[in-house]
Parts: structure tokens; C-alpha cells; sequence
């Protein structure tokens, strides 16, 4: 059986003008620690931090804001930001930027991605991106357009992942968004070096149903789930028709499964803040599950 889900990041709900106003506040920081060798000496830059700060506040404490509104707000955070960055390049001449910490540092190198896309996004009137940055301290974490009905969205780790006798094999886990069909084929060779012999049928929804997962199958003498493709015959075929209704049910097994992570084991918010801590993270609760089902299935006799 196979299938994908998503495993959500402890991340706030991203929003253009929130995220712009966080990267306000981290160049505020940044300019006033630059500054620290020079007080005294230097005049401290201005940044406007009172009035962009009350600007952000008015549009948020708003009940409803208008789409010119909201606009009208992002770009007055944009050249703020903006103002921010040219100022650090100024006093990087005089203060280099070993005076940062290590976070500091990284989250500079954030906030001029993440200004380049908001600026590039305010400019073509538009809120999709390439590689588009929806947390400034976790720049790994994508949005995963999902579809469900309680979640469009989701913000984390995109998991393909195989159920075989009750247990969990993950097959490819990405932060970025990718097409889950395209594994099919990986995970059923997965399968032979795991047990020496091709599976009998392969159950998945139809986004797998495509014409080359379909000639891979057939080529292999491997049933897979579903309705051919093209018209259906004339009355259908009793049998194909009950064969797909007990595919469906059997299928609800990974579905389910994935619900048992998210609703037992913490795959619903995963709180590390490296990727690769995430990605182990999401990896031990997928063993943990399978240890769950092993000791099930051991006392049950």
C-alpha cells in the first residue's frame, strides 16, 4: 500500500506581512549590536522601529483588511526592511560582521533571501515562488499544498511511505513538494531487495494511475488498484468493480496508520528546528510505530 502525508513543522502560520515585520525586528537587532563598539563615538542609525511597529499593528488588530490594505502595509514593511539592509552594509565598513553570533549571522542571510522574494513578489502581484521561505529560523520548511479539507496548506516535511503487514517503510521524505507517483516505481524495487520477489498488487490512490507506473506494473505482472485508464466498457464488469471497492477498503490501513502517527506519536508538529534533526525525528517515530505494531502482534498470542 502505498500513499503520502505530510508531517506539519512547529511553525507559526506564515503571512507575507508577518514574516516582513519579523524580518524587521531581526535587522533592528542586528544594527544595534553593530553599533555597540561605537556608542559614544558614532551617531546610532535610525530605524524607524516606533512607526514601523505601529503600522504593523494597525492593519493587524484590524478585524477585516482589505486587500489594498494589506498591500499598502506590505510594502511600507518592505522599505523598512529595505532601509535596514543598506544600513548594515554601511556599517559593516567599520564593524565587521564577526561581531555577530552564529544565529544572527544566519538569520542575515535569511532575511536578504527572504526580502528578494517579497520584493519579487509584491512587484509581479503574486504569492507563489520558487523555494518561497515561510520561517526565518527554519528556511528548510516549504508549503505543501495538501487539498484536505481541514488543512489546504501544510508547512513541513513531504513523506511517501509503503505499508507491508501492518508495518511502515518510509520511501522518500523531502522538505521541498514532490509528486508522489514518481515513487512507485522506486518503491516497489525497494520491496523485491527487501523480500527477493516483486509484490502481487500495489494498492494506491489514483494519482499513482499514471500511464508509465501502469506499463512498469504490467510489465512485472503487477496488479495495481483501480479502474483502467480510458473509457469503461459498456454495463462494467461486476467483478473489476468489487475488486476496486476492496482495494479501497484495504487501503484505508495506510490512511489510518498515518493518522495513528499524527495523533499518538507527535507526527502532526515536529518541534525540531534542523532539518536533519527533523528528518530523525520523523524517522523514530515511524520505528516506534513499528515496534507498536511488533509488540501487539507478539502478546496477542
Amino acid at each position: 500500500m502505498l500513499d503520502a502525508t505530510c508531517a506539519p513543522a512547529d511553525i507559526k502560520y506564515p503571512t507575507d506581512l508577518g514574516l516582513l515585520n519579523h524580518a524587521r525586528k531581526i535587522t533592528e537587532d542586528i544594527i544595534d549590536t553593530l553599533h555597540e563598539p561605537h556608542i559614544g563615538l558614532k551617531k546610532k542609525p535610525r530605524t524607524y522601529r516606533n512607526q514601523a511597529r505601529k503600522a504593523y499593528l494597525s492593519v493587524i488588530k484590524q478585524r477585516k483588511t482589505s486587500g489594498k490594505a494589506q498591500r499598502k502595509a506590505i510594502r511600507k514593511q518592505l522599505s523598512y526592511v529595505r532601509r535596514n539592509l543598506k544600513t548594515i552594509e554601511k556599517q559593516v565598513v567599520d564593524t565587521p560582521l564577526t561581531m555577530l553570533s552564529h544565529r544572527q549571522y544566519r538569520r542575515l542571510l535569511v532575511v536578504n533571501e527572504l526580502y528578494r522574494q517579497q520584493w519579487e513578489m509584491f512587484q509581479q502581484k503574486q504569492h507563489r515562488i520558487d523555494d518561497r521561505i515561510v520561517n526565518i529560523d527554519q528556511p528548510h520548511v516549504r508549503p505543501i499544498v495538501r487539498g484536505k479539507a481541514g488543512a489546504q496548506v501544510e508547512f513541513g516535511a513531504k513523506i511517501a511511505a509503503s505499508l507491508i503487514d501492518g508495518y511502515v517503510h518510509i520511501e522518500n521524505m523531502q522538505w521541498d513538494n514532490f509528486n508522489e507517483a514518481k515513487t512507485l516505481q522506486a518503491s516497489v524495487e525497494s520491496y523485491k531487495q527487501r523480500f527477493g520477489y516483486y509484490p502481487k498488487a500495489v494498492l494506491a490512490d489514483k494519482l499513482y494511475r499514471n500511464r508509465e507506473n501502469l506499463k512498469y506494473c504490467r510489465e512485472r505482472g503487477i496488479r495495481l488498484s483501480g479502474p483502467k485508464l480510458g473509457r469503461p466498457p459498456k454495463g462494467g464488469r461486476e467483478a473489476d468493480k468489487k475488486q476496486e471497492r476492496q482495494d479501497t477498503a484495504d487501503r484505508n490501513q495506510i490512511e489510518g496508520k498515518f493518522g495513528e502517527g499524527k495523533r499518538k506519536f507527535g507526527l502532526d508538529r515536529i518541534r525540531a528546528r534542523l532539518a536533519n534533526t527533523g528528518e530523525t525525528v520523523i524517522a523514530v517515530q515511524f520505528i516506534v510505530m513499528n515496534l507498536e505494531r511488533r509488540l501487539r502482534f507478539l502478546f496477542s498470542f
